[in-house]
């Protein structure tokens, strides 16, 4: 004989329907970063916008001499000229703008590479060896508080007015901030994994090697693009006495013939492929050492 049923089966609900599954979390997680960057160079390009827009006004207005500030027209000229051959005159005193920017390049990245290379062989010394840190302190920071045109007269005398004087004045420029900033990070390293590696009997060279260099690369590769920043910004100085070709050798020349729309297209050179550098050095930075983040 079928039985009612009880209170407690008529009263309960019935079972909720099965919810379907929704996208990977990959993929729900890539589209706020997707939309963050999308509005980070939207900001960015508005800004370059507001920026050209901002300058093209003031140069129809005539708030002051195209010699002080140029168009952005002029400056469009200045590099169609001065990236091919016009009336017979190949680029800007017999070399591309291009060419010009390469030959820096090349100054800059032997000059700073030598510094940054030194700059790393005396900030391990110096974080690893108290008395080696007490001698070359001073001459470190000594060096660090310089302007390079403080200097770079004194390297003219000693190596001539070709590329030597260049070069070691971008070196000596790149050294001191790779030096200090991995002085400080190797002497910062973390107490318990030295002590941890020495305790398995690691010796000394492998303790720098395999412990305290890889803590301390981040620090280091932040004190890499500062170098690199104080090089680039010294290629002008350095290239200041018989800098022809080189971008910096562009613009001191231009300047001399009031070509203010060269002088800023240089400038422009620099600026951006500064950028370009430095964004390279971020990317190696996040590939070398992932598990910190750089500003």
């Amino acid at each position: 004989m079928p039985t009612s049923p009880s209170l407690r089966e008529r009263t309960a609900e019935p079972a909720a329907a099965p919810v379907p599954p929704g996208p990977p979390n990959g993929a729900g997680g890539r589209r706020p970063e997707r939309a963050a960057l999308l509005r980070r160079i939207g900001l960015r390009v508005l800004a370059l916008a507001v920026l050209l827009g901002g300058w093209q006004l003031v140069t129809v207005l005539q708030l002051w001499s195209p010699v002080l500030v140029p168009s952005p027209a002029a400056v469009w000229r200045a590099l169609l000229e001065t990236s091919g051959t016009h009336d017979g005159v190949r680029g800007y005193q017999g070399h591309t703008l291009i060419e010009h920017l390469g030959i820096s390049l090349r100054r800059i990245f032997v000059g700073a590479g030598a510094g940054v290379v030194a700059g790393l062989v005396l900030g391990v010394l110096m974080g690893t060896l108290p008395w080696v840190r007490v001698v070359l302190e001073p001459a470190v920071a000594f060096l660090r508080t310089l302007p390079p045109l403080a200097y770079f007269s004194l390297l003219i005398i000693w190596f001539g007015i070709d590329e030597a004087p260049k070069l070691w004045l971008l070196a000596v420029a790149a050294m001191p901030p790779v030096a200090v900033a991995t002085a400080s990070a190797v002497a910062s390293a973390p107490t318990a994994l030295v002590e941890a590696a020495r305790a398995i009997g690691a010796r000394r060279g492998q303790v720098v090697t395999s412990v305290v260099l890889p803590s301390a690369l981040p620090e280091i590769l932040i004190g890499v693009r500062l170098a690199f920043g104080i090089a680039y910004s010294s290629v002008v100085a350095a290239e200041t006495v018989n800098g022809l070709p080189g971008i910096g050798g562009l613009i001191r020349d231009a300047q001399r013939y009031n070509q203010s729309d060269t002088v800023v297209l240089g400038l422009f050179a620099i600026g951006l492929s500064g950028l370009l550098i430095d964004a390279g050095l971020r990317l190696l930075a996040d590939r070398l050492a992932p598990w910190r983040s750089h500003a």
